[in-house]
């Protein structure tokens, strides 16, 4: 990892906001989807939420381009099951939602830990979602269209929810946990390695203060020896990184010279 790459993701890290989190309740569409992760990305959200009843999966093939790798993406079994969580966790929850006790998206505080439900593209939020939220939000509207794609609102309130943020002084400290801070840090800057680390059964090693892996050499021996015992399609080209939804190739080849 270049001291570039280590000084970019630290910076990164050390804006994410552990307690503001997005779930998309059935939301489907491939550049709505898309379009929501990087939003969330760029507003410095550590974790978003997704909710299906169908067995597809729609995590795949690179969507949201380099977003995804640093948004991790928790699909979650139910509305209620995933709004319980929300609320043990402390956080208020969000519904957009056009109703009749539906407040302005400006007046939340969205300092205080919270999680927006985001609605299917054409039904909209389920009534249990609206059951079980604490407020319902709308983007207020003076033209002739009834509602905005939901990915554009969703943009809009989560820079609302930032703009506040930025001015309560909350993102001038980190709020990652150590924990999560190392893993990222890993697997942004050592994706290979990561990603070995992960099919050989491994637990990431410590880095040093710039980043670099610090381990001796006989690490790098052990881990090319479990990665030799590995059967022949674990060592396929193709890497599915399925904790953070990245998907890769590399040469299987390059790690062995390395290990040389």
């Amino acid at each position: 990892m270049t001291p570039e790459r280590f000084n970019r993701i630290t910076e990164i890290l050390d804006k994410r906001q552990p307690d503001l989190t997005v779930c998309m309740e059935q939301v489907h569409k491939t550049h709505n989807l898309s379009a929501i992760i990087r939003t969330a990305d760029a507003v410095g959200i550590h974790n978003i939420h997704a909710i299906y009843t169908t067995e597809s999966r729609w995590l795949s093939g690179g969507r949201a381009s380099g977003s995804q790798k640093w948004v991790k993406i928790t699909e979650q079994p139910d509305t209620e099951a995933a709004i319980k969580q929300f609320k043990q966790q402390g956080m208020q929850v969000l519904a957009t939602n056009l109703s009749d006790k539906a407040v302005d998206y400006r007046q939340i505080d969205y300092t205080k830990p919270t999680a927006l439900i985001l609605g299917q593209e054409r039904d909209g939020i389920s009534d249990t979602a609206l059951e079980l939220a604490d407020h319902h939000v709308v983007v207020p509207m003076f033209g002739m269209v009834e509602s905005l794609n939901v990915s554009v609102a969703g943009a809009l309130i989560m820079y609302e929810a930032q703009r506040q943020r930025i001015e309560a002084g909350m993102y001038d400290k980190p709020m990652i946990s150590d924990a999560i801070r190392h893993q990222m840090l890993f697997e942004g800057g050592h994706p290979i390695y990561a990603e070995l680390c992960v099919r050989t059964g491994t637990p990431y090693p410590p880095l040093d203060a710039e980043g670099q892996i610090d381990v001796p050499r006989s690490w790098y021996t052990e881990l090319k020896d479990k990665y030799n015992l590995l059967p022949a399609d674990k060592k396929s080209r193709r890497v599915d990184f399925t904790h953070t939804n990245q998907t890769f190739e590399f040469e299987p080849e390059s790690f062995t010279d390395t290990c040389n």
